[in-house]
């Protein structure tokens, strides 16, 4: 890190990482569902149709989802301003159902920096796990937010 600003994001890591900072719960409908994956250009029947018999929320759904709070309080302040989006990554792993409950529980995932041609970076990656009504578990995001420091 800079002379100005000496950023220990071992330290960081290390208090961080892991630690749950919330919990939603989120029930996906059919009409959203729908929605969602018309807006996402999906073309298979079974995000589009409700009658379909393995009917199913689209891959990226739980993106729409996310947690009331970015980082956990206390976390230390990283740059300045919100930040910029970095991306996101989805992992699925079990179909999500109209008519689901979903729980989602929010932790710090990751953060590290990179250096580019405008300075260095901080990347703070938040991560979402959901759980269907029976705690099986059906997908986790990443959102990436970048920080300059």
């Amino acid at each position: 890190m800079s002379e100005e600003n000496p950023l220990d994001l071992e330290a960081i890591r290390s208090e961080w990482l892991g630690v749950e900072f919330d919990e939603r719960t989120f029930e996906p409908e059919a009409s959203r569902m729908i929605a969602w994956a018309e807006a996402c250009g999906e073309t298979d029947p079974r995000f589009l149709d409700e009658n379909h018999p393995d009917f199913q929320a689209p891959p990226n759904m739980t993106t729409i989802f996310n947690s009331g709070r970015f980082l956990p309080e206390g976390f230390p302040n990283i740059g300045s301003g919100f930040g910029i989006d970095g991306g996101k990554t989805v992992e699925c792993l079990a179909p999500i159902r109209a008519g689901d409950v979903l729980t989602g529980t929010a932790t710090i995932a990751d953060v590290f920096d990179k250096t580019g041609r405008s300075g260095t970076m901080v990347f703070i990656v938040q991560r979402m796990t959901f759980s269907n009504q029976s705690g099986e578990p059906v997908s986790v995001v990443d959102w990436k937010t970048i920080r300059g420091i």
